[in-house]
């Protein structure tokens, strides 16, 4: 395999090699909405060092155990897998992470460092990504299974990803509220479920929209594909 290289693009790494995502969400880089930076532009943001980074990408790939390679399976395939195990998994997930917010909104009121609004957030995340979700599976992935030119796609495939960079609007703002999901000492254990549950969200939805934006979107929009 061939060393990960400074001027390689995020989006391009995790579409090469799906265990360097690991690297990403460890060091919070965003291969998904911001996959269009090299990693050398990304870690300077970041104030990180590319070499050491690019080291730790080299072991995490060496080591595998990531996602499924799809650069070279159906589309098909790949519609399906965002649905089953994405878009099923935020329809279960996403309605108890906004009742455990509104909980300890509504029990902690009182307390120092309450993530005040979280739940009104997290109800507009949810009402934005149905609405997203049904555009996919009724419209967009429809059209990409029966093979439709890519020149007929590119307007749905714009759309949802103008639509990919509200949801990390959304995720940045759930940060800020949760002081980066870090739950104080007195939180107790619903508020801090409520946290590892936001993290698990977040690391879900990077991986989601990166698999669309980086791998489905792009091959559905060349017309030999």
């Amino acid at each position: 395999m061939n060393e990960v290289r400074p001027d390689q693009t995020l989006g391009d790494l995790a579409a090469q090699h799906p265990a360097a995502t690991r690297v990403f969400l460890r060091h919070r880089l965003d291969f998904c909405c911001g996959g269009r930076q090299t990693l050398a532009d990304a870690c300077a943001e970041a104030g990180l060092d590319p070499r050491a980074i690019a080291g730790e990408l080299d072991a995490e790939v060496a080591r595998g155990d990531g996602e499924p390679g799809w650069d070279d399976r159906p589309l098909t395939d790949l519609a399906d897998h965002i649905e089953h195990r994405y878009h099923a998994a935020l329809r279960r997930d996403v309605p108890s992470l906004i009742e455990a917010a509104r909980r300890v909104e509504r029990v902690h009121a009182a307390k120092p460092a309450v993530p005040a609004g979280l739940a009104a957030v997290l109800e507009q995340f949810w009402a934005e990504m149905q609405s997203h979700m049904a555009k996919e599976e009724q419209i967009l992935f429809p059209m990409i299974r029966r093979g439709v030119p890519g020149d007929h796609v590119a307007g749905p495939v714009h759309v949802m990803m103008q639509e990919h960079d509200d949801h990390a609007v959304n995720l940045a703002r759930i940060r800020e509220l949760t002081d980066d999901r870090q739950a104080p000492a007195h939180a107790c254990a619903t508020w801090r479920a409520l946290y590892d549950g936001l993290g698990v969200l977040e690391a879900e939805l990077m991986q989601h929209i990166h698999l669309e934006n980086h791998v489905l979107f792009p091959r559905a929009m060349r017309e030999d594909d």
